[in-house]
């Protein structure tokens, strides 16, 4: 009677200990691609290596960011310095496609930044990235910063729909394919812009515009590379010129009721070959 109480609480013992490593095992699975990218982006402040080492991977991390070289090994050694610095992350909406996840973040990296991070995704872990960084400036004639705004993902049912239309606008109106269907992509002049030198609506675009316009400075969209979608959120990668700069524009697009309703925007150009740290290429 003895052994057999003894055997009893023993397998209760292991039960409990196997019943908890089950369960740490499967909220480990439970963990969408936009927490393993939260992880990831949160490390750059911590400095801790753990979500690096887990989610990004060891064999093949491609890099887009022209200023580290390929693979995961760069940034793991740069996370002690990052911390020291005084890094910090705060990310303010996550948009999740498929196998891609994009992050619109405020960063104090060596000055206050807001960028956008797109992390590729294979077998559960991070093959590829890319990002577009600028310096924080004043808030624009609305009073807007690029970061503040609309934070709800919602009608997850008409992403295909909002992408169509956010695409057929970078076509139309950014590319200049057809730049008179302009207005049927507003509701009238309800359009809330976070560009910081620009007001809201679509005349604060078009004294913008007149204003680059006068000063000589011309801004060309050539080609779109990457459009992600969640929902109302569309962001769009595209390849340009700003100022005669060879450019990467990145554009996030809030899309309400069929127009397309706020817009944010991180606009970075882009180094010449001989200054990067890899060959893969901006985009």
């Amino acid at each position: 009677m003895k052994k057999s109480f003894i055997a009893m609480v023993i397998l209760e013992v292991l039960g409990i200990f196997i019943f908890s490593g089950c369960t740490s095992i499967s909220a480990e699975k439970k963990l969408t691609n936009s927490d393993k990218a939260l992880q990831v982006l949160n490390s750059l402040e911590s400095g801790d290596p753990a979500a690096f080492e887990i989610w990004v991977s060891e064999d093949s991390y491609t890099q887009h960011n022209l200023t580290f070289p390929d693979g995961r090994q760069t940034v793991l050694d740069a996370l002690p310095s990052l911390k020291k610095a005084g890094t910090t992350v705060e990310i303010k909406r996550v948009i999740t496609d498929g196998d891609f996840v994009a992050l619109h973040s405020a960063y104090n990296l060596f000055g206050e930044k807001a960028g956008f991070d797109i992390f590729r995704f294979e077998n559960g872990v991070i093959v590829e990235h890319w990002d577009n960084l600028s310096s924080i400036t004043a808030a624009n004639p609305s009073g807007h910063t690029q970061l503040d705004g609309s934070i709800v993902i919602k009608d997850r049912e008409l992403t295909d729909q909002n992408r169509s239309l956010v695409k057929n606008f970078v076509n139309d109106v950014l590319i200049g394919k057809n730049p008179g269907n302009i207005t049927k992509y507003f509701d009238g002049d309800k359009y809330i812009q976070h560009n910081s030198g620009i007001a809201d609506g679509l005349s604060g675009l078009g004294t913008a515009l007149a204003f680059m316009a006068e000063a000589g400075v011309t801004m060309t969209y050539d080609e779109t590379h990457m459009v992600i979608a969640e929902g109302n959120f569309v962001l769009t990668v595209s390849e340009g010129s700003f100022a005669a700069e060879h450019t990467s524009f990145y554009d996030l697009f809030r899309v309400e009721n069929g127009f397309i309703a706020e817009h944010w925007d991180i606009i970075e150009t882009i180094i010449p070959e001989s200054e990067r740290a890899n060959t893969n290429g901006k985009f």
